[in-house]
């Protein structure tokens, strides 16, 4: 389900770059180029494709300041001030204090998820897509329209494995995959409102997510995140 081309917006900023790779297989294709193993501090340009193998994971900063972690297997498109996830999980943030114009965009092909001084997780792949607000607020648009907003430790689920099974079997065996079901079936898939996670989940996740931990560097919003939520990060 990878799309041809990433959408991207105008960008005066410095060249981004791979901040860390803390663990592989992790890969990067610059524009043109064959794909190479990533490294730290490798420069990067609009169009690379970044992706990474279980249990691989790396952190990137891009020119404008905005930060993201991707991991296991993912894979994703640069733009110029945003990214599109193809497939995967990523943690995208604002440095706190950091205040630009225009927000902090994560596209994926089922919606597109906007932050702006926040922390969002999203996770992307062919039986389920989620989107989680670690800190302040996120606005979910979806293809079809529909616009939804997450707060602090709400979360946005869509179980697609779910609903295509669902559907394929009222169309008579119609083989489920994501285009044919959104092409036959008016209204697929069918978002549900956002829900708060419970306490014990939430402090789950921060205590064992891939993405928080086992970076040589804090997550830059954690201080943020454990006051929101009132939680505490595991020591490193």
């Amino acid at each position: 389900m990878l799309s041809s081309s990433v959408w991207v917006q105008p960008s005066h900023a410095a060249q981004p770059r791979i901040v860390e790779v803390p663990a592989g297989p992790a890969f990067v294709q610059l524009p043109g180029a064959s794909e190479v193993t990533a490294r730290s501090g490798q420069a990067l340009r609009t169009n690379s494709v970044l992706r990474t193998n279980q249990p691989g994971r790396m952190q990137v900063l891009l020119g404008n300041g905005r930060q993201f972690r991707m991991g296991g297997d993912a894979q994703l498109r640069l733009g110029s001030s945003n990214v599109e996830l193809l497939k995967g999980s990523i943690i995208g943030w604002v440095q706190p204090g950091l205040h630009q114009g225009n927000p902090f965009r994560i596209k994926t092909r089922l919606a597109t998820a906007s932050i702006q001084g926040t922390t969002v997780f999203i996770e992307y792949t062919e039986e389920r897509f989620k989107v989680f607000s670690w800190e302040g607020t996120v606005t979910v648009e979806t293809r079809s329209g529909e616009r939804f907003t997450l707060t602090s430790g709400q979360q946005l689920l869509l179980d697609l494995k779910q609903q295509m099974d669902a559907v394929s079997t009222r169309l008579d065996g119609l083989e489920a995959s994501l285009s044919a079901l959104e092409a036959e079936t008016p209204g697929f898939p069918q978002w549900e409102r956002p829900q708060l996670i419970p306490r014990k989940d939430a402090e789950h996740r921060l205590e064992n997510s891939p993405l928080i931990n086992g970076f040589s560097q804090p997550l830059e919003t954690l201080p943020v995140i454990e006051r929101e939520l009132g939680l505490s990060a595991p020591s490193p």
